[in-house]
């Protein structure tokens, strides 16, 4: 049997290799990038939001946020290989936390698979992924916010764009942005809501 391409080994798929080449207790997001020869940006940006969607899961997404929006902030300035600097890369996550990620993740991740085509593709290439790269740096911001549960929504609407990106499916890429921007938008009008509540209890 000939084996496939990289290109053409389903994300979910893909994500299942990762986990059984992570060696020891830890690995390094140097390491991790290192093992993504194909497809780096997209599927870079899927592992490091995927932690991000579990709710109240506290540590890793901490770990994660920084260097996603490192990621995101290359995309839009329309670098073609994404890269860390060292203090980045040498963070840690633990290698039963990939085993458990692909496992949660993997079912979803299929879903989205089976309903995603190559469609508006012209929204995944320059100049538009450029655009896409500037929603993406305010999602990933978003998500080091230090408040309960704030890294569910825009983990999610980072999954659902790196997904559009790397199945060429523009539609997938819109529901994210969409996603992202409402979230952003939320966090806001909380925030003038809230400023606003405390400048009347305190008479100003």
């Amino acid at each position: 049997m000939t084996a496939k391409p990289p290109g053409d080994i389903a994300i979910s798929d893909r994500l299942d290799q990762l986990t059984a080449l992570a060696a020891g207790d830890r690995v390094s997001l140097g390491w991790i990038l290192e093992q993504l020869h194909e497809r780096a940006f997209g599927l870079f940006l899927l592992i490091l939001a995927l932690p991000c969607c579990i709710p109240f899961l506290y540590g890793v997404p901490q770990v994660v946020a920084l260097p996603l929006m490192f990621v995101a902030i290359q995309i839009a300035i329309g670098r073609r290989v994404p890269w860390l600097p060292g203090n980045l890369a040498a963070r840690q996550v633990t290698s039963d936390s990939l085993h458990r990620l692909s496992g949660r993740a993997g079912p979803w991740l299929r879903r989205i698979e089976a309903v995603s085509k190559p469609r508006l593709a012209f929204l995944t290439r320059k100049p538009l992924d450029q655009v896409v790269g500037l929603a993406l740096v305010l999602f990933s911001a978003s998500i080091l916010v230090p408040l309960p549960a704030t890294n569910t929504v825009p983990g999610f609407a980072v999954v659902v764009v790196a997904m559009g990106l790397l199945q060429r499916d523009g539609i997938l890429v819109l529901i994210g942005a969409v996603l992202g921007t409402a979230w952003i938008a939320t966090l806001i009008f909380a925030g003038a809501t809230l400023f606003s509540l405390i400048k009347g209890w305190l008479g100003l």
